[in-house]
């Protein structure tokens, strides 16, 4: 089994995790089995000045994880049904994170097919229902294997296959937020 990822991986600009994210393995221990995925897409959201950012509105109950130390899960339950994983990143004052968007299944693929009813995990919710994510792993240390969830490294992507653009479903952010291409996409054979 691999080491999860160091506090220094996240404590680095959110821009560069974000990128660096890609390829690398998300981990989830459920019910005593192994389900992990690779890293496909991302998506960067970067202090109270990004409008498409939860911590535009300041620290609240919410966002308080946002300004912990680097390396912790921020979950958030959206639209009033999905769970959304993100991972704090930059200094431990500084409210930013990488939300995952996407993974592609490599371990206990039986058991996240079935979670998904055979459907993909081509998107945050998604990949939250497949793996078992939820408000319960908000705040959880990423850079410790005890709380069952962790992110190890993987292969690195090469820059010719990763794609940039906006964030998806900020309909509201005004721009220049809006149309930032903090959003991270490989392109995996």
């Amino acid at each position: 089994m691999a080491a999860p990822l160091p506090r220094d991986f996240y404590a680095r600009p959110t821009l560069t995790v974000a990128r660096e994210l890609l390829g690398a393995r998300l981990v989830r221990i459920l019910d005593g089995l192994r389900l992990a995925g690779i890293i496909t897409e991302t998506e960067a959201y970067i202090g109270e000045t990004d409008l498409g950012c939860h911590a535009r509105a300041g620290r609240t109950r919410r966002t308080e994880v946002m300004y912990g130390p680097p390396g912790r899960a921020y979950v958030y339950f959206t639209y009033g049904m999905h769970w959304c994983l993100n991972v704090v990143t930059e200094a431990d004052g500084f409210p930013a994170a990488v939300l995952i968007r996407a993974i592609r299944p490599v371990e206990g693929i039986e058991v996240i097919a079935a979670r998904r009813q055979g459907r993909d995990t081509q998107g945050p919710a998604k990949l939250t229902q497949a793996l078992g994510i939820d408000g319960a792993h908000n705040g959880a240390d990423l850079c410790s294997l005890t709380g069952g969830l962790w992110i190890e490294a993987g292969e690195p992507v090469p820059d010719q296959a990763v794609t940039t653009g906006p964030r998806v479903g900020l309909y509201t952010v005004p721009e220049p937020w809006k149309s930032q291409p903090w959003r991270f996409l490989a392109h995996l054979a």
